[in-house]
């Protein structure tokens, strides 16, 4: 499979500089979650960054810390306008950075070529709506109490962070992954910001149609538990991206079928190349 993903990658133009993929975990995950598709990609040829998201991975802020969406999603706006106005990318987001990709395509249309959501939260203004958030919010409570919350603002205000539990870690986020990740994500997880994430809210008139300028592609993790395949066909149906690629895996597929998903990135690179 390696060998045929790296055929796949070599038929990309050789006039244009390669594909340069950014991408963006989820909740109480970071950059080093993607270490297996990081690693192929640059085998590869490609040009690969991964972020980490403020309170996420190595950055040292607090989650409880965070109060607004844009406090949280700062280093994925600091490095896309570091680059070069003719500089294109490919964002590629996970669960809730989703959110972070539509931030993203609606302030930086020029800069990037493709957006890419895997498993991902996949609204054109964000969570505006009662709607949005049945579609676009995991909900476990059918499992109990899986969050541990945290409350920077205190215990009569909602809670500032959230992690889920580590006795219903295996069961939701890994179920298909090989057990050396769980480890390395039980050393590794961090409470995300929900209360800041609760407010990627886009402004729907002052760029509007921006958005449309970005083609996109969603990745279905079709025996997710978290991300369920129904709320992933209902954000599909609302905002239709151009091409859809179905993946069995659980909601962890850079864990647990990163071979197939590192496939699917290059042959939606390819695709983009082709234009």
């Amino acid at each position: 499979m390696a060998e045929e993903n790296q055929e796949e990658a070599l038929e990309l133009k050789p006039s244009r500089k390669p594909p340069h993929f950014v991408l963006i975990h989820g909740m109480s995950l970071g950059s080093w979650c993607w270490y297996k598709i990081k690693c192929l990609m640059e085998v590869s040829g490609f040009i690969v960054t991964c972020i980490d998201l403020k309170s996420s991975g190595i950055d040292p802020s607090s989650a409880d810390s965070l109060t607004t969406f844009e406090q949280y999603n700062q280093p994925l706006i600091d490095l896309l306008s570091s680059f070069p106005e003719q500089e294109q990318v490919i964002l590629v987001g996970h669960s809730a950075g989703g959110l972070s990709v539509t931030s993203a395509i609606q302030r930086f249309p020029k800069k990037i070529c493709l957006a890419v959501f895997i498993g991902a939260s996949m609204l054109k203004y964000g969570l505006q709506t009662d709607e949005d958030m049945k579609d676009g919010v995991p909900d476990l409570s059918k499992h109990g109490d899986v969050y541990e919350l945290g409350f920077g603002l205190g215990p009569e205000n909602p809670p500032t962070s959230a992690i889920i539990k580590p006795e219903f870690r295996r069961k939701l986020l890994y179920h298909m992954s090989p057990q050396q990740e769980c480890s390395l994500a039980a050393l590794m997880m961090r409470p995300a910001p929900i209360l800041a994430l609760t407010t990627a809210k886009l402004d729907e008139e002052k760029e509007k149609g921006q958005e449309e300028q970005v083609p996109r592609v969603y990745i279905k993790t079709l025996l997710d538990r978290v991300m369920k395949p129904e709320q992933q066909d209902a954000m599909i149906r609302r905002w239709p991206p151009s091409q859809v690629y179905e993946l069995e895996s659980d909601h962890s597929p850079f864990f647990s079928n990163p071979f197939v998903l590192f496939g699917l990135l290059i042959k939606a690179a390819v695709s983009v190349d082709s234009i």
